[in-house]
């Protein structure tokens, strides 16, 4: 939150603004269009109080209405004039706003797709849409609309300081003296009341996140005995924006009356001064209403000047957070050569696209992560041939999937090479890499959608006998069994109507129709019952064959038929051998085995 405090209280700076050029460049047209629409509303409305001074002056005074019939033309068509510029003035703004809005979210969904894992393993989801949804709508709706209220009210306010002199130069004088006054109170109250709405709205995501959280984790609460806790938090949080609210209340609350008093103030003035020389001869009745008109419209332009300037600083803080999220550069990209070859994710050039057989060898890779102080792996070699498979054990938090990150390319070594096939994996594109891994997360993620759609992911051009097929070899044609539509059964918002091993088994069939060269598994039967692992684990046996494969895995059955196994220890690996090699050691492995393995072990006889 002091983060955004900062931001919202930075002074203006070109900088920002200037990088929503290329956004809003398209829509220039469209942009001249409405100025000058808006110039038309303006000029009217500045007109509409001469053309009363002409009717009281010519027909009311004169007792006539000689005249009258062409001057209700005129009329007329200047009103149709005004309403055809406010509709046209409409259209525009809103598409500026819409295709500005959608524009601006299609270049971060675009730019996320191509940041790096790691990006992901820092960044709250809540930033994130905080800045695709609210930030861009903010922008979008403020440059549609509130840029050009202020021209609309600037245009009135010189053109109206024109006319009035143009009347009076006296009486223009005497509203001129108040306009500074109220421009000042103006200033000042507008400032204190958008810090304490800012307050506010700061305070309701607080209060939103609190219901979110509430809901989300009712069942928690009631079993920790916490709502007491939970409620006095709650109370802190909505007594802060009630403050907040009042704070905001009582400034409008001093503030509406004071314009209005200076409103009055200024027409009375005018009445008396006027009145004075209409009554002297010196000024006609008409006039004086011009005049009257001009005195009471004033003031409302000049507040929404300054309150949509108030509002167009403080946006700066959205555009930085946009064009921040825009300008956050991904720590792993394929260079020009590479891309010229292979294509980039979003245009991938396949037909240059070498086969991947999916032997990885670690040539002397030094790896830190990026906010690490020392190396992870240090001076690292390891030679994988292809249909291998390698088990990567160690206690939770001890970094066994730091390994697999830098095989998959998720992360880049920091000195060293990773190669495929021989080749530096840094020679060809990620995409040529990633779309012949495929990788069995321990948490799944399902997409809104049904089972048929949620396995297709694995190759969307697959048929719906493809997929089948491949649910059938890892058993989850079991779980679209279960389920009142079969394959068509909606699985819900992240899978959250199947249980965490139906979604592990839809997970593995999605892997499978992907028929992948290079297979990680990150413990992924851990979340699966005994009886689910069983339906499943011949299939994965068949399914490994010939292909290479990482296991982070702490089921028994899984490591003793690895071809290696890395024993991973606070971030380094400290052994590695095969089940029976690392057991004779009597090292670490082995002290891992009888504290995690044994008990399994045992298990499985007097299951068998």
């Amino acid at each position: 939150m002091g983060h955004d405090e900062q931001e919202y209280t930075k002074s203006f700076e070109w900088a920002s603004w200037k990088k929503l050029l290329p956004f809003v460049r398209p829509f220039r047209k469209t942009i001249l269009m409405v100025l000058i629409l808006n110039l038309i509303c303006a000029m009217v409305d500045i007109a509409l109080p001469l053309f009363q001074r002409y009717a009281i002056d010519n027909f009311i005074e004169a007792g006539t209405v000689e005249g009258l019939v062409p001057f209700g033309l005129v009329y007329a068509a200047v009103i149709a004039a005004q309403a055809l510029a406010v509709i046209l003035f409409t259209r525009g703004s809103m598409r500026i706003e819409m295709k500005l809005g959608r524009d601006m979210k299609r270049a971060c969904f675009v730019h996320l797709q191509e940041l790096s894992l790691s990006f992901y393993n820092v960044t709250p989801v809540g930033y994130l849409l905080s800045r695709i949804m609210s930030d861009t709508n903010r922008i979008a709706g403020m440059i549609a609309w509130n840029l050009f209220d202020i021209l609309w009210a600037l245009f009135y306010v010189l053109g109206v300081f024109v006319a009035m002199f143009f009347l009076n130069p006296g009486l223009a004088a005497a509203v001129v003296l108040i306009v500074p006054i109220l421009s000042l109170l103006t200033a000042y109250f507008q400032n204190r009341i958008l810090h304490w709405n800012r307050r506010v709205r700061k305070m309701n995501s607080r209060i939103t996140s609190a219901y979110n959280e509430g809901i989300m984790g009712a069942r928690t609460s009631k079993t920790l005995v916490i709502e007491e806790q939970n409620s006095r938090e709650f109370e802190t949080v909505s007594g802060e924006m009630k403050t907040a609210s009042v704070r905001a209340a009582r400034l409008s609350a001093v503030y509406i009356p004071l314009v209005m008093f200076f409103s009055s103030l200024t027409t009375a003035i005018v009445l008396a001064r006027g009145g004075s020389l209409v009554l002297s001869d010196l000024l006609l009745i008409g006039t004086l209403s011009a005049f009257t008109s001009y005195a009471v419209g004033i003031f409302e332009p000049i507040q929404q000047i300054a309150r949509n300037i108030a509002d167009l600083l403080s946006l700066q803080a959205n555009i930085e957070r946009v064009m921040g999220l825009l300008e956050e550069e991904p720590l792993i990209r394929d260079t020009p050569e590479v891309i010229e070859r292979y294509g980039t994710a979003f245009e991938p050039k396949r037909e240059n696209w070498e086969p991947i057989r999916g032997s990885v060898e670690f040539r002397d890779v030094s790896f830190r992560y990026p906010d690490g102080n020392e190396d992870v792996l240090h001076h690292f070699n390891l030679k994988i041939p292809a249909g291998s498979t390698i088990a990567i054990v160690g206690e939770t938090g001890a970094g066994k999937s730091t390994l697999v990150n830098l095989a998959c390319r998720f992360f880049e070594p920091t000195e060293g090479q990773v190669l495929i096939d021989g080749r530096d994996y840094r020679e060809r594109s990620q995409l040529w890499l990633h779309s012949s891994i495929g990788y069995v997360l321990q948490s799944p993620h399902l997409f809104s959608g049904t089972v048929m759609e949620n396995i297709r992911y694995g190759r969307l051009d697959a048929t719906d006998e493809e997929v089948i097929a491949a649910a059938k070899a890892v058993s989850a044609d079991q779980v679209a069994a279960k389920l009142e539509h079969g394959y068509e059964s909606d699985v819900g918002e992240g899978g959250d109507r199947l249980s965490t091993g139906e979604k592990q088994l839809i997970s593995f069939a999605r892997a499978v129709l992907a028929d992948p060269r290079i297979f990680v598994l990150d413990e992924a039967t851990s979340s699966i019952d005994t009886q689910t692992e069983q339906l499943i684990q011949q299939a994965t046996e068949k399914l490994l064959h010939g292909r290479t494969s990482f296991l982070i895995a702490h089921r028994l059955s899984t490591i003793r038929k690895a071809d290696l196994i890395l024993v991973v220890r606070d971030g380094r690996i400290v052994e590695q051998g095969t089940h029976e090699e690392l057991l004779r050691r009597k090292g670490y492995y082995r002290e891992l085995y009888q504290k995690q393995f044994a008990q399994e072990a045992q298990q499985a006889v007097i299951a068998g």
